[in-house]
């Protein structure tokens, strides 16, 4: 629902603001599924928040009733979690080659994309969401990008973030971003899928970047004006 509702959004923006352009390129919009491992451990540990705020007696109630899980999120109330198992096919991929092939502005992978497993009668739908980061760095990696851009709120990746020492990073190499991982310097539920997700792209491959920067700061982070550069 995710993929079809807010793609559709982007993909009707894209088209208007090409037709402005008067440019010609086709936009498409392509609900796309991803194969996750059954036996992830993830399915056993449900991670990812996801709906509404409960109050903890109706969250309560609804486990009782449906058997979900749910977790105290940041004093706001009771939400419901669901495994976060990581990507590890692209289903649709020979189909966003084709379209990217033939010149068009291909939207896929949405919310992460929706994670299907392997059953003796082939996919079936499981519920679980999928790290958005971690799917767009496997489908990058997968149709040979060059770069890898990934758009938060902040216009750099910080060291020491909110404290008095803060410090921005311009260019990060493996090396560092592994040593700073291991510091505890990114927030899990926040900058550090999306630090894990471009090393996952940049490791082994020289030539490609990876940047994480602001909506806002987007042109300049591909003149290289903004944003942190992650690379080898």
């Amino acid at each position: 629902m995710s993929q079809g509702y807010i793609g559709y959004h982007l993909q009707q923006s894209l088209q208007n603001e090409i037709h402005r352009q008067k440019m010609t390129k086709n936009v498409v919009t392509l609900i796309t599924q991803v194969l996750v491992d059954k036996s992830d451990p993830a399915f056993q540990n449900p991670s990812k928040p996801i709906g509404d705020f409960y109050t903890k007696k109706q969250a309560t109630q609804i486990k009782a009733d449906k058997g979900y899980t749910f977790i105290e999120d940041s004093g706001r109330g009771y939400r419901q979690v669901v495994p976060s198992p990581l990507p590890k096919r692209i289903i649709e991929l020979a189909s966003i080659k084709k379209l990217v092939e033939n010149g068009a502005l291909v939207i896929a992978g949405g919310g992460g994309g929706v994670p299907v497993i392997n059953t003796a009668d082939g996919l079936k739908g499981v519920p679980a969401v999928i790290d958005k980061d971690r799917s767009s760095s496997l489908l990058a990696d997968n149709i040979s990008a060059d770069k890898l851009i990934i758009l938060t709120a902040v216009d750099y990746v910080y060291i020491n973030y909110n404290q008095p020492n803060e410090s921005k990073l311009t260019n990060l190499n493996i090396k560092d971003a592994k040593k700073y991982i291991a510091e505890g310097q990114f927030a899990v539920g926040s900058m550090l899928p999306k630090i894990e997700a471009c090393l996952s792209f940049v490791e082994g491959h020289p030539e490609r970047q990876a940047i994480i920067t602001s909506l806002k700061g987007f042109n300049d982070a591909l003149s290289g004006k903004l944003g942190t550069i992650i690379h080898e």
